[in-house]
């Protein structure tokens, strides 16, 4: 087809789409808004030729671009266009139902917010729809957004927050024990990958590689970063010499990518961020030891800091990480009572050391391979922390990982009571923060009081702080706990003296992250039944319950199991039962218990 016909083509398709918008919405004020944007990208695609087949479809030729073929144009755009999935959306798989248009499936149901103020909420409940409910809340809270390549996400300064929270913490715990910072490079020779061969099998799937740079097609393919044990052992290789440069004990904080086929905010994207330990040592004695401790502060992390009861213990062989002996893990219970792997800790024994060279000369003078470890937790926390803790409301955020700790609302009615309730707010506020706790006045006169409730209810702050003309005569304001909702939650006449203020309120902080960890370990325990037979076993996973019981049976046995199941043996428990228990499948006496759950 020629440029003239290109042309009238995409005049017709801009006036079809002008259509579609006009259709899009009832009100005439959104229509004004958002024509000039849909303009702007008709106009961009004029710019492109393109070729038509004869059946008016846009060509699947990848140098293309046409409004029909939008590879260019960030879906969420069109999406805010349209408030709706976009109309060329018809071909998303179901790998990709997770990272699918924000606007889709929104609950709106009418409910009252505030003082005689009614608007659509948008949460879909727990109990109707986990997936979509957990969507919801990462999008109302503003944890996260749609990154415009399938699979990717933005991570908004608020799910920042969370994740700065939970860095900072494991940060200091890692100097704590004798680790560095460092950074390695996020491009890695394919060749490196090769090398270890578990390890090129185990990721071999998710792989993103780079083989065109500068316009020229490269001699050999790049990974983009999916871990770091290949990188890492090229570079231990030249730094190690003696046993004097042991241990190495480093950490880095980095993105890595991971072509995962089925993705959720938090859980599983293309690209997420983490921190990934690598240590050498001198002996296998030195690495075991090493792959424990850091598995013990992911545990202090999980219980301490995020208030989600974990179940630590060691991986199955058939989960363990591609390239290591063994594999430590921390398991948590979600909401939905699935199981989140929410850090890992592996021994990786010599195997990357002997593949790369990873040499030092031992005191009796002999060439010794190092024994390493690697370990990491990731962004997956965050929505670990959203699925333990959040309810219909929106997020419940453990007040020690919580980026605002305790939010103050004013309230007035008269325009003469304004200035007092402000400044005792802006004092309040000044009195909390010199005491260590992380406050936010909302002096946000747009908004009314109702509407900052459930606002700051949404994003899960823990204490919400009331300030009205009758509070600041009395030299008093109400707290509000955000996990205990309604009178129940609500403290009254607390003193604004700061002797008094700022110890209540830690106190109740504290409080609600012993009540969060309590309701959580209680809901866990209460999902997890014993099981003697592969009967039982099956009866249990199928009412979404974990099954615990003996196993000593073969791998094939265990991918059997998750065959027919989708269940996976998520640990065997640090803490076993003294004589074992019978194998659930062969029936032979002293087997380890395993913990079984269907997981993310």
């Amino acid at each position: 087809m020629g440029m003239g016909s290109a042309s009238s083509a995409l005049a017709s398709r801009a006036s079809c789409l002008e259509r579609a918008l006009s259709s899009a919405t009832s009100r005439s004020v959104t229509l004004a808004r958002t024509l000039p944007t849909a303009a702007a990208f008709i106009h961009r695609a004029s710019k492109h030729s393109c070729s038509c087949l004869s059946n008016g479809r846009q060509s699947l030729n990848p140098s293309s671009a046409s409004i029909l073929n939008p590879s260019w144009i960030p879906q969420p755009s069109l999406t805010s266009l349209l408030g709706r999935k976009p109309f060329y959306s018809v071909r998303a798989e179901a790998a990709d139902v997770a990272l699918a248009s924000p606007a889709a499936k929104q609950s709106k149901k009418e409910v009252k917010k505030g003082k005689g103020q009614s608007e659509a909420t948008k949460v879909t409940p727990k109990s109707e729809d986990f997936s979509q409910w957990y969507l919801d809340i990462i999008r109302e809270a503003e944890l996260a957004d749609y990154g415009p390549v399938r699979g990717t996400m933005v991570i908004r300064p608020y799910g920042y927050g969370i994740w700065e929270a939970i860095q900072g913490w494991l940060d200091r715990r890692f100097k704590e024990t004798g680790h560095e910072n460092a950074y390695f490079p996020q491009f890695i020779p394919y060749s490196f990958i090769e090398k270890e061969a578990s390890h090129v099998e185990g990721f071999s799937p998710e792989l993103a590689l780079v083989t065109v740079g500068g316009g020229k097609e490269l001699e050999e393919k790049l990974v983009v970063r999916p871990t770091s044990e290949t990188m890492v052992n090229h570079m231990f290789a030249q730094w190690i010499q003696s046993y004097r440069d042991l241990p190495l004990l480093l950490n880095q904080w980095a993105n890595v990518t991971r072509w995962e086929m089925r993705t959720r905010p938090f859980v599983r994207t293309l690209e997420f961020l983490w921190q990934e330990g690598h240590t050498a040592h001198s002996s296998a004695e030195e690495a075991e030891e090493e792959a424990l401790r850091m598995v013990e502060v992911y545990r202090e992390f999980a219980v301490e800091q995020a208030a989600m009861p974990v179940i630590v213990g060691r991986k199955s062989r058939s989960e363990t990480f591609a390239g290591a002996v063994r594999t430590y893990t921390i398991e948590g219970m979600m909401g939905d009572r699935r199981a989140l792997q929410a850090g890992t800790s592996h021994n990786l024994g010599q195997n990357f050391a002997k593949a790369f060279g990873t040499q030092y000369l031992s005191e009796a003078g002999a060439q010794e391979f190092v024994w390493q470890t690697s370990w990491g937790m990731s962004t997956r926390m965050v929505g670990g922390i959203i699925m333990t803790h959040g309810d219909d409301t929106g997020l419940r955020l453990p007040p020690n990982v919580a980026p605002v700790q305790a939010v103050i609302v004013p309230i007035w009615k008269k325009e003469e009571e304004k200035e007092a309730v402000l400044q005792a707010g802006a004092d309040v506020q000044k009195k909390l923060a010199a005491g260590g706790v992380r406050v936010k006045l909302d002096a946000n006169e747009q908004r009314t009081p109702g509407w900052k409730f459930n606002f700051w209810e949404m994003k899960g702050v823990p204490i919400r702080i009331e300030i009205g003309p009758r509070d600041v005569k009395e030299n008093a304001v109400v707290l509000a706990r955000r996990d205990k909702p309604g009178k129940e939650g609500k403290e009254f006449g607390v003193s604004m003296d700061e002797a008094t203020l700022i110890p209540v309120v830690k106190e109740r902080l504290a409080s609600i992250q012993d009540a969060l960890l309590a309701e959580a370990t209680a809901f866990r325990e209460s999902n997890i039944e014993d099981v003697s037979s592969y009967e039982d076993l099956k009866r249990v996973i199928a009412e979404g319950k974990w099954a615990r019981g003996g196993w000593a049976a073969s791998d094939a046995d265990e991918a059997k199991i998750k065959e027919e199941t989708s269940a996976t043996i998520r640990c065997f428990p640090f803490d076993q039962p003294e004589g074992g228990r019978t194998c659930l499948w062969t029936g032979k006496e002293g087997a380890e218990v395993a913990l079984f759950a269907k997981s993310y």
